[in-house]
């Protein structure tokens, strides 16, 4: 299991995007599972991509387990990204585009081959590694993404609306699956989502993003029974 406190700080941090501002000042303990909330365009997906170093800060710092990664590469960070379009290479088979977490050119050992397997079998895919993309379902498609970001053991996994796409019961069934997945590896979750449902399912946290300002993470639970005016507000 990972360990350390706090796996993430973002210590006095702006950024500033024509227009549009957004101040962070917040940290992320190890192994809790985090949802990102808030209205449309509040800034939601540019809080996870300046986390994962794809957009720059105006100000302040990034510290990841106590390592400066301000200006560090995405590749660099130690974490895991899962997108909403997954990131599957359509050329590759599963087994492979799982294998890209451990080795990006793709020369395993057999120990690491053993990983791919395993962690496929984990996620339900056990009998599937040969099959490209565009022979799995979108849910399979989900799984196998999910088991690149086991594969790869980072202690944070980053995801933004990875199963917008989704049905109910299997939006229900993939959160259910990453629980599992940061459960494995005792890795901290931060998942951007549009839908309270999902909260209630799967966070032990809240970061509510809106106003220019994402809020530090407050307890599930008693945010979304009682919340303030403006994120009452934004649930409707």
């Amino acid at each position: 299991m990972l360990g350390g406190d706090v796996v993430l700080y973002l210590n006095d941090v702006l950024i500033e995007l024509g227009d549009f501002s957004l101040r962070v000042d917040l940290s992320v303990p190890a192994g809790r599972k985090v949802a990102i909330i808030g209205p449309s365009g509040a800034g939601k997906s540019t809080l996870v991509g300046a986390v994962a170093g794809f957009v720059p800060l105006a100000r302040g710092t990034v510290t990841m387990q106590g390592k400066d990664i301000t200006h560090a590469a995405p590749d660099k960070r130690g974490m895991a990204m899962l997108f909403q379009d997954g990131n599957l290479f359509p050329h590759l088979t599963a087994a492979q585009n799982v294998g890209l977490g451990l080795r990006p050119a793709l020369r395993l050992t057999a120990e690491e081959q053993g990983q791919v397997r395993d962690a496929l079998a984990r996620v339900g895919l056990a009998g599937f590694e040969d099959r490209t993309p565009a022979n799995l379902s979108g849910g399979q498609q989900s799984r196998a993404a999910l088991a690149r970001m086991l594969v790869q053991g980072k202690p944070l996994m980053l995801l933004d609306e990875p199963f917008a796409a989704l049905g109910p019961a299997l939006r229900d069934e993939m959160l259910d699956l990453v629980g599992t997945v940061a459960a494995d590896t005792g890795a901290a979750v931060m998942m951007v989502t549009h839908a309270p449902q999902d909260v209630r399912r799967f966070a032990d946290d809240v970061i509510f993003v809106e106003g220019g300002m994402a809020h530090a993470p407050q307890a599930a639970g008693a945010l979304m029974d009682n919340p303030p005016p403006a994120l009452k507000a934004y649930l409707g």
